[in-house]
C-alpha cells in the first residue's frame, strides 16, 4: 500500500454527517466484456446512477504509475504543491472545494485534459515529464473506456447514432478534465467517537459522465433514490461511473446523475483519480427527442458554457438541474 507523508492541511471547522448509512451493499458491476454487458449499464443507469465496471482493459500498470506519480506530488511540501498555481480553477487546492464556501478534509490537483505546460512543469518535483507520461497514458486508456460505455448505452436505448454521446468526449474541443483527490488521514475522526468528518461534500457531477478510480481505502459513500446513503467497498482494480448531470438531461430524466460525497478516514490515506467527461463549451445540451416520446421535454436547452458557469456559482449541493428545469403550467 502506498503511504503519504503527512500532508500540508490547515485546521477548520468540520461538517459532520451524523445519518445513519448502510455498509457494502451490492453495487451493480459490469463486466465490459460480456455481450450483455449493455443492458447491465442501462439497468444500473436507471436504477442507481452508478456502477462499477470489471475486465475494463485499462492496463493495471498506466494506473499504478499515475498513482505511484500522485503520491509523489502530494508528498511533497505545501510550497512546492502550491507552485502549481491556486485552483483557479485548475491548479493545486486544499481544503476549500470550489469558491462559494465549500470545505473538506482534501487536498487536490485539478486539470485539463488539455495539458497546460505551465501548470505541470512543478509536478514530482524535478521530473514533471515522468508525470505527464504517466498522466497522458491512463486518461487516453480511461477516455476510450467512458466512450466504449457511452456507445453501449447508446446501443441498449436503441439511439442512433450510436455515438451521439461518445462524439463529445473525442470532440477536440472537449471539455474534459482531470481530478486527483487525496484525503490524508484525518486524526479527528477517532476523537470524535465514530462521527463522520466529510472529506468532500455531497454533490452530483456536471458532465457528462465520470470515470473514478480510488486506492484501498473505504470513503465513497452514494446517495440512494430514497434519499439513504450507501457506503461503497473499496476496489483498487475497478472503475466507478457516475452518471452527470448532462447525461440525465440528454436521457430526459430515465438516467439520474448520482448524489455522492466521501468521508474522511481516520486510518488510511485515499487517492483518487477522476476522469470528467464534458462535452465542448458551445454544445447544446438538451433531452434527445428519441427519448422524449412525443412529450415535452423536462429541461430547457443550454449550452455547457451556461451549465458550467451556473454550476461554478452554486455551492456543492445545490440542485442545479432546477434552474433548467421546465416548469409545468398551471
Amino acid at each position: 500500500m502506498v503511504m503519504l507523508a503527512k500532508p500540508a492541511i490547515e485546521q477548520f471547522s468540520y461538517i459532520r454527517n451524523s445519518r445513519p448509512t448502510a455498509l457494502f451493499p451490492q453495487i451493480p458491476v459490469v463486466d465490459l466484456s460480456k455481450p450483455d454487458s449493455k443492458h447491465q449499464i442501462i439497468k444500473a443507469c436507471e436504477e442507481f446512477g452508478f456502477f462499477r465496471v470489471i475486465n475494463h482493459g485499462v492496463p493495471m500498470d498506466f494506473i499504478s504509475r499515475l498513482e505511484s506519480e500522485a503520491t509523489k506530488f502530494f508528498s511533497l511540501s505545501l510550497c512546492e504543491k502550491e507552485k502549481t498555481g491556486q485552483p483557479k480553477p485548475y491548479g493545486y487546492g486544499n481544503k476549500r472545494i470550489g469558491p462559494n464556501g465549500d470545505v473538506g478534509w482534501v487536498e487536490y490537483l485539478l486539470l485539463t485534459t488539455n495539458q497546460d505546460p505551465n501548470l505541470l512543469r512543478f509536478l514530482s518535483g524535478e521530473n514533471p515529464e515522468s508525470f505527464r507520461f504517466a498522466l497522458n497514458n491512463y486518461m487516453s486508456a480511461v477516455k476510450k473506456m467512458a466512450c466504449e460505455i457511452l456507445e453501449m448505452i447508446a446501443d441498449g436505448l436503441k439511439i442512433q447514432p450510436r455515438n451521439v454521446f461518445s462524439k463529445l468526449l473525442m470532440d477536440e474541443q472537449s471539455d474534459s478534465v482531470f481530478r486527483l483527490n487525496h484525503y490524508p488521514p484525518c486524526p479527528d475522526v477517532q476523537s470524535l467517537n465514530g462521527s463522520n468528518v466529510i472529506g468532500f461534500g455531497e454533490h452530483t457531477d456536471p458532465q457528462i459522465i465520470s470515470v473514478l478510480r480510488s486506492n484501498n481505502t473505504s470513503g465513497l459513500q452514494i446517495s440512494l433514490r430514497d434519499g439513504s446513503w450507501i457506503s461503497v467497498p473499496p476496489d483498487q482494480y475497478s472503475f466507478f461511473i457516475n452518471v452527470g448531470d448532462s447525461l440525465q438531461v440528454m436521457t430526459n430524466g430515465r438516467f439520474e446523475s448520482v448524489k455522492h460525497r466521501v468521508m474522511a478516514n481516520g486510518v488510511k490515506s485515499r487517492l483518487s483519480m477522476i476522469y470528467f467527461g464534458g462535452p465542448p463549451l458551445s454544445e447544446k445540451i438538451a433531452p434527445l427527442p428519441s427519448l422524449t416520446g412525443g412529450e415535452q421535454s423536462l429541461y430547457k436547452e443550454f449550452t455547457w458554457f451556461e451549465y458550467k458557469k451556473s454550476v461554478y456559482n452554486s455551492r456543492l449541493a445545490d440542485n442545479r438541474l432546477m434552474h433548467f428545469a421546465r416548469i409545468a403550467a398551471s
